[in-house]
């Protein structure tokens, strides 16, 4: 719960935190997209480029073979031409290249009459695109080099920086979107922290509002929810319990104030061993609701409970005979029933199960112990008036005593079976009430706990 809160509280960092995070992601994406996108636009100049070179070369290279390559011949959309014969003596050239020395650029291969290149020595400033065509074949080619300075990083200026400024606006778009878009969706949980803020200890019943559409907000209100249905119950509970427990207390606590104030009123006719008999019968009273808090405190914490293996025959023999009782006891079945449990909790189980029974019983008590095939089954019968239907989830709230019970047992904590019932459950078994299997009049209390 406290997580869950503090993760309401958070809305407004959450919501900060996705728009940045939308805004760097779409940047970064809008980046490489504009990087991209300027790589293709450079490598379609440089194929324009390379395509007119190769179309001025081809040009040129026919006009060698009919014999006319001269200056005023090889002119046209590209001015950078050479003509070089096969000892690299320059033939002719245009007037960007005139007095120039052959460029420094492989002919084409033998079985290939262009090549397509860089060269960066060609005038000495810059690099410039070279497409070399050869002329003819045989011993001594010639070769016509067309040239064109390189396209930089941003061929189109006016394009790139256009491109350049959509990065930006791009990246503010998406974030005014994804800060709209968040507000809309966190809406639900500003709401639900505003009611949570509202909510106090003496106002449970309210609950957070539950978004109309199904998705991860209504299902965190409808969690929300449930677990203010559990913290009111917890609340409810824990309320009843210092109410039963604080009713529970007056009884010993003002038998203890009575007995001292007489004692104190007339010392000299005080009948002090009886006096000090009914201050003991009222400790051992408070000392029993002690003793049983501390129980289910342990068993709510899931502490203490140190799992050996135990057998269940050999313990209710020990409980059974540890004291004697009002009725006749007797036990019965298999010798030997193991279970993994501990020992002290599973005895004190034994113990108010078997004090129960005694207490009810008219004049017998029959404990028996038997091997299931999948667990171990305890079943203490009695022949007492027995517990109506209705009654037997009842018995085991705290602090619960049917009237027959009060009468039987006036100085009784009410907390016996539910600290038994807890016990098998913290053991992963049960506790139950059923009908006697002989349809004689009794309680009949079934134990049954998972085997080892």
């Amino acid at each position: 719960m406290n997580a869950l809160w503090r993760w309401i509280r958070r809305e407004p960092e959450i919501r900060v935190r996705v728009t940045v995070s939308a805004v760097l992601v779409s940047g970064l994406l809008s980046s490489a997209l504009y990087a991209a996108v300027m790589a293709l636009v450079r490598q379609e100049e440089v194929s324009d480029r390379e395509r007119i070179l190769a179309r001025t070369g081809r040009r040129v290279a026919a006009l060698v073979r009919l014999g006319r390559p001269t200056e005023s011949t090889i002119t046209g959309n590209v001015d950078l031409v050479q003509v070089v014969d096969a000892r690299r003596r320059v033939l002719a050239a245009t007037p960007g290249m005139k007095g120039r020395p052959a460029v420094d650029f492989p002919a084409p291969a033998w079985d290939d009459d262009r090549r397509d290149g860089v060269t960066c020595r060609a005038r000495g400033d810059g690099c410039y695109l070279v497409v070399a065509i050869r002329v003819d074949d045989g011993p001594a080619p010639r070769v016509v080099y067309s040239l064109a300075r390189r396209p930089g990083l941003m061929p189109e200026p006016v394009l790139g920086t256009v491109l350049a400024l959509c990065v930006p606006l791009i990246a503010g778009l998406i974030g005014y979107g994804t800060w709209r878009s968040a507000g809309r969706t966190l809406r639900p949980v500003n709401e639900i922290r505003r009611e949570l803020d509202e909510i106090t200890a003496s106002d449970l019943e309210r609950r957070v509002p539950v978004p109309p559409r199904v998705d991860e907000i209504s299902r965190l209100a409808r969690s929300v929810n449930a677990t203010l249905d559990r913290l009111e119950g917890a609340v409810a509970k824990q309320r009843a319990f210092v109410s039963d427990l604080s009713h529970e207390l007056r009884s010993p606590l003002t038998g203890l104030r009575t007995e001292l104030e007489l004692a104190l009123s007339d010392p000299d006719g005080t009948d002090v061993p009886e006096t000090l008999r009914a201050i003991l019968k009222n400790t051992e009273r408070l000392q029993a609701v002690v003793d049983d808090l501390q129980a289910l405190a342990r068993l709510d914490s899931q502490e203490g409970l140190r799992r050996e293996p135990v057998d269940l025959h050999e313990l209710a023999d020990q409980e059974i005979l540890r004291r004697p009782r009002r009725t006749h006891v007797t036990i019965e079945g298999d010798e030997t029933v193991i279970v993994q449990g501990g020992r002290n909790e599973l005895a004190r189980l034994f113990t108010n199960l078997i004090d129960n029974a005694d207490r009810h019983a008219s004049t017998t008590l029959a404990v028996t112990v038997r091997n299931m095939p999948d667990w171990a089954q305890v079943e203490v019968i009695d022949d007492g008036p027995g517990i109506a239907p209705g009654d037997r989830e009842r018995v085991f709230e705290r602090f619960t005593r049917l009237a027959e019970g009060v009468h039987r047992d006036a100085g009784g904590t009410g907390l016996g079976l539910a600290i038994a019932r807890d016990i098998a459950t913290a053991h992963g078994g049960s506790l139950t009430i059923t009908d006697r299997e002989d349809d004689v009049e009794g309680a009949r209390f079934l134990l049954r706990l998972p085997k080892s």
